[in-house]
């Protein structure tokens, strides 16, 4: 579940800043150069995003990127069910071809809307397109938002699509907002409402555990644990039990960067190449434009191959991640787009060690400058990026879902990849020792004691922001900065298989959390959490029980979407038609294996059994279905004197040979 790519869905309404240009009630088109602010025929309100350009035609505004062939469509609908609307607004949009609806789903109502439904469409892997709508109702007015790009497209403006949809409210409303309010203290009665709606989301969702941990002006109020390590098991999550972290780690691989810079090693805009020669990206030109600051701000315009380690993982290690960017470049300029990119965080954190400790080989030199420069000044014992440590320790089991939706536990196996890009996701830490870390951050550098264990300005310079993330968000060096709600949260999110977390401070009220689950279906609850937090404090709308409620119905209704349309065990015929070997030169071999009925496909490091589904094309795809390996989908092509499997993400294609 984890792998699969969700374009959407705007849970997340940000604040609008004050923007003087309108959208001129024209149907010129033109591209704009800043995000503009505009209104439909009914008054809901909009953004244009920058470079992108804006047609108007009665009910109908077209936003269309620079890139051909991809639009998102508002179309104004009246007196209507929102079904109807969307069907009349599909009318008035009338692409060249329509898709069959997959599902339709209730998303919480929030910003003034009373009702908002989401409509996803059913698109094959060879159409490489995404396919959505989303009916907004405030009233007896509907406008219906269709996502119709390019899923190339879709990926490189997945920010700005979420700009679109952060400030899409209904006419003459403004978003609640807690500037200036001042945060209620997190008490017992406070503590205990949060604790229970964490163990009530755990349970809707069936997350068999889950750690949090509160801190309330540099004390720590509640660390502790609900449910189980491992499901079927009777021992419990507590403020010690050790989780993957995933992306988290990048925010502590540039705390180790900062230090280095109140060391004087390097600066945040010392060019990369200067420090470690061997460095290179696809070109000469796009290596020179790179410094220390790029390497982890998700603003250089490189896409996400994640491909690469999760599935050529058998011999990878530091030094081939780091040889593996010499053949990437990337797809918009610098500064322009939110792209997320784990192997240029990886090659940040190993160039931080390599400067420290520049006769060991990268990834034990990346180790050790964590250990001494990050977590034992802080106190973070617990925290390793050994995997045979922290599982002989206090630690939780990862779990997926299995085919028929059900809670299940999770292989190890792909998690193992993350080793070799360790600086981007690999850590293992537990909520007592996060809180250390969020305190730090809350003290701006100082430890416990009043020490000084980084400047302020190195610390601070990791959330200034790079680009922006939406409509109020920005990212800076591995952190988020989120003004959605009038006051500033930092936080970060973290996401392997099986685990899911996030760490959130306020800086302006001194409160924090951590929160870590271990099973797919927490990266549901994070969102959630984080918006009941600010409820307590500031006594906010009632929100985040309603998000809750209607993302489990939307997460149930998908699984049992998804499972319709597969054969499990996959079909004999389209199996026999499989060679026994393929392999591609960039993501490495699958082996084809036949256990009984069940097929497997084993990419070496992790192996899961597939189920097959024919798609409307008339291809055959082969899906894989493994609990916490599931969502990769390999499209069969070729012929049979050369067959192929054809595996994509949202900007790349995988061309799998035959091995004779």
């Amino acid at each position: 579940m984890w792998m699969r790519c969700v374009l959407f869905l705007g849970l997340l309404g940000l604040a609008i800043p004050s923007l003087a240009q309108t959208v001129p009630e024209d149907t010129a088109g033109a591209a704009i150069k800043a995000d503009t602010p505009g209104k439909t025929s009914a008054g809901t309100q909009y953004v244009v995003p920058t470079e992108w350009s804006a047609h108007i035609s009665g009910n109908k505004v077209t936003l269309d990127p620079p890139e051909a062939g991809s639009h998102v469509v508002l179309i104004d609908i009246k007196g209507a069910e929102v079904d109807d609307a969307v069907a009349a607004a599909w009318k008035v949009y009338a692409p060249p071809k329509t898709w069959p609806l997959l599902l339709a789903t209730d998303s919480a109502p929030r910003d003034g809307w009373d009702q908002i439904r989401v409509y996803d469409y059913d698109t094959t892997a060879n159409e490489k397109r995404h396919v959505v709508a989303v009916a907004y109702r405030h009233g007896k007015q509907a406008t219906v938002l269709i996502i119709d790009m390019a899923s190339a497209v879709a990926e490189m403006r997945l920010s700005q699509t979420r700009a679109i949809m952060d400030r899409l409210l209904p006419v003459g409303y403004k978003r609640e907002s807690f500037a200036g309010k001042k945060a209620h203290p997190l008490d017992a009665g406070r503590i205990e409402t949060l604790r229970s709606f964490i163990d009530n989301a755990r349970q809707a969702y069936d997350v068999p555990g889950v750690a949090i941990g509160l801190i309330d002006h540099d004390k720590v109020v509640f660390a502790g644990g609900l449910g189980a390590r491992e499901i079927g098991k009777p021992e419990p999550v507590d403020a010690d039990t050790l989780f993957m972290i995933a992306s988290n780690t990048k925010a502590l691989t540039t705390l180790m960067l900062a230090r280095l810079v109140d060391e004087k090693k390097f600066g945040w805009n010392t060019p990369v190449a200067d420090v470690m020669p061997s460095f290179k990206l696809g070109n000469a030109a796009t290596t020179r434009q790179v410094l220390i600051r790029h390497l982890i701000c998700a603003c250089t315009g490189m896409p996400r191959q994640d491909m690469e380690w999760l599935l050529n993982s058998r011999d990878a290690t530091p030094e081939s991640v780091l040889a593996a960017m010499s053949g990437m470049q990337p797809t918009s300029k610098f500064g322009e787009l939110f792209q997320y990119s784990n192997l240029m965080a990886a090659v940040a954190g190993y160039i931080g060690g390599h400067v420290l400790y520049p006769d060991r080989e990268l990834g034990p030199a990346y180790d050790l400058a964590m250990q001494k420069q990050v977590f034992d000044p802080l106190g973070m014992h617990l925290t390793t990026f050994d995997f045979d440590r922290a599982l002989l320790a206090d630690h939780a089991a990862p779990h997926g879902v299995n085919v028929d939706g059900q809670t299940a536990l999770a292989s190890m196996g792909i998690n193992d990849t993350i080793r070799a890009a360790r600086p981007a996701g690999g850590a293992w830490s537990a909520v007592s020792d996060m809180l250390r870390y969020v305190q730090m951050e809350l003290s701006n550098g100082l430890l416990p004691d009043g020490k000084r264990y980084l400047s302020k300005q190195a610390l601070l310079e990791r959330r200034k922001p790079n680009v922006a993330l939406g409509a109020a968000a920005t990212y800076g060096m591995g952190l988020i900065v989120d003004r959605t709600w009038g006051v500033p949260v930092v936080h970060h999110g973290g996401d392997l298989s099986g685990f899911h977390s996030d760490m959130i401070w306020l800086p302006e009220q001194g409160v924090g959390a951590v929160i870590l689950t271990n099973a797919d279906a927490g990266v549901f609850i994070r969102g959630p959490f984080q918006r009941r937090l600010l409820e307590v404090l500031f006594d906010g709308k009632p929100i985040a029980q309603s998000q809750i409620d209607a993302g489990v119905k939307r997460y149930k209704a998908e699984l049992a979407a998804e499972r319709k349309r597969l054969t499990v065990p996959a079909d004999a015929a389209e199996v026999a038609k499989l060679a026994e070997n393929y392999r591609n030169p960039a993501v490495g071999s699958i082996q084809v294996e036949r256990h009984g009925t069940a097929t497997t496909f084993n990419f070496g490091a992790w192996h899961s059994e597939v189920a097959s589904r024919k798609n409307d094309d008339g291809s055959v795809s082969f899906m894989t279905i493994s609990p916490g390996d599931d969502g990769l989908e390999f499209v069969v092509s070729g012929s049979p004197d050369s067959r192929k499997l054809v595996l994509r993400d949202e900007q790349h294609e995988y061309v799998y040979d035959e091995v004779k």
